[in-house]
């Protein structure tokens, strides 16, 4: 299902992806976020389901198909720094800051920040080009929300 997209994922000089593949590799690393640290409970389901609806202007139901698609790609892609070029390539600069709120909001979606988790996210930002200072202040406005 997800064959072409894989293969541009993997690609050794990746094009920009078009919006609908870059909605579904940001809902792949979220999704990867969340089963950082072995459990992916409801709450990190319905954070990234709310972030998928905020960010695309989706429906409870498309943000919620677009979550399991996501989970079908995530489970079949390689690895992680696949994803993060792919949204890299795709999503301009400014708004990588809120691409690492979301992955810190799915992180703190639990109410547990575990080892596993932020050392994925750590990872994530660096190859998103985004520095641990803005890292930090992206977690202190999520953890600010509450």
């Amino acid at each position: 299902m997800f064959g072409e997209l894989l293969k541009r994922l993997t690609a050794s000089d990746p094009a920009p992806l078009p919006d609908p593949d870059a909605r579904l590799a940001l809902g792949a690393l979220l999704v990867r976020i969340a089963r950082s640290d072995g459990q992916y409970d409801e709450a990190e389901i319905a954070r990234i389901d709310r972030i998928l609806a905020e960010r695309h202007g989706l429906g409870p139901f498309e943000a919620t198909k677009l979550r399991r698609e996501a989970e079908t790609l995530e489970s079949e892609a390689p690895d992680t720094v696949r994803f993060t070029r792919a949204i890299k390539d795709a999503v301009p600069y400014e708004e990588r800051a809120g691409v690492i709120e979301a992955l810190w909001s799915v992180v703190l979606a639990d109410g547990v920040r575990d080892h596993e988790e932020d050392a994925l996210l750590r990872l994530t930002a660096n190859l998103l080009g985004v520095n641990d200072r803005d890292s930090a202040l992206a977690r202190q406005r999520v953890e600010a929300r509450g």
